[in-house]
């Protein structure tokens, strides 16, 4: 059984001490040149200079660059998220950082933030498949029923009001060769798929879900939620899983971010469990 030293034994570590205050720090500059990144019960983006620059954004977007694999775990939506991240970073973290010290848990807190990041990317490719089909569908074909089959389907961007996108659609309905109306109409459906692949990803919840993951693989009888957490965590994770492949209207969280983390730290903490114990047997 692993277990960890009395005396070295840090409440709140290194490590984990210096991901807190910097969590907190990026969400003050959010908040201070952003506002939130991103409003809660919405599909509405607020991508100012911080979440445009560090947000983990779509492969396709303009907006994509290489470093948001990794800024991206240190930014937040909302003080709750932050909160319940960074608490769960403390109470799962600690333990791992005092049993494998400050290097080897900042390596792997930022290993487990990339599998959330690039399973979550590739969750999001997928998905927008069916969008950017759909769009080049309506842009090859522009006329009334195309254009009102986009809207059905897709959310209007902020760009454009309800009003203004159904405007069009019955200009179309009148005039269906208007070079004006179709190009509005190409506009709104461009600016709506736009808007879906643009939306910023924030979160640590990838990493602190990689911590949980180890934290069951390591601590397998250690009681969470009143269960054990070789249990619980399973649980969890496939109700991440499957709550991904539901992918429920109006739910803006990143399952698939969720699900890359635990996946990735169930697989350090289980070669770093391995290679520990033969390390024992041969000295």
């Amino acid at each position: 059984m692993i277990q960890v030293r009395p005396s070295g034994f840090q409440v709140l570590p290194v490590i984990i001490k210096n991901l807190i205050i910097i969590n907190v720090l990026v969400f003050l500059a959010q908040l201070t040149f952003d506002g939130i990144s991103m409003k809660p019960g919405t599909l509405e983006p607020n991508i100012g200079f911080v979440s445009q620059t560090f947000a983990l954004h779509h492969v396709m977007s303009s907006l994509f660059k290489p470093w948001q694999l990794i800024t991206h775990m240190f930014m937040h939506g909302s003080p709750g998220h932050l909160f319940f991240n960074m608490f769960g970073l403390w109470l799962f973290g600690s333990m791992l950082e005092n049993l494998w010290g400050a290097k080897r848990f900042l390596i792997f807190y930022l290993v487990c933030g990339l599998g959330a990041a690039v399973l979550h990317l590739a969750s999001m490719y997928y998905d927008s498949n069916s969008l950017i089909n759909d769009f080049n569908a309506v842009k090859v074909n522009i006329n009334a029923n195309s254009y009102f089959h986009f809207l059905n389907k897709y959310t209007v961007s902020p760009d454009y009001t309800l009003q203004e996108a159904n405007a069009v659609l019955n200009e179309l309905k009148i005039n269906p060769n208007n070079f004006e109306v179709q190009n509005e109409a190409l506009k709104i459906i461009a600016s709506s798929t736009n808007m879906y692949i643009s939306y910023p990803t924030v979160g640590a919840s990838g990493a602190v879900f990689g911590c949980l993951a180890a934290f069951a693989v390591l601590f397998p009888n250690h009681i969470v939620y009143f269960f054990p957490a070789k249990y619980v965590v399973p649980f969890l994770i496939l109700s991440e899983l499957i709550a991904g492949f539901q992918n429920i209207p109006g739910d803006n969280v990143a399952r698939f971010a969720h699900v890359g983390g635990a996946v990735m730290g169930l697989i350090l903490a289980y070669f770093w469990k391995k290679r520990s114990h033969r390390f024992r047997r041969w000295y």
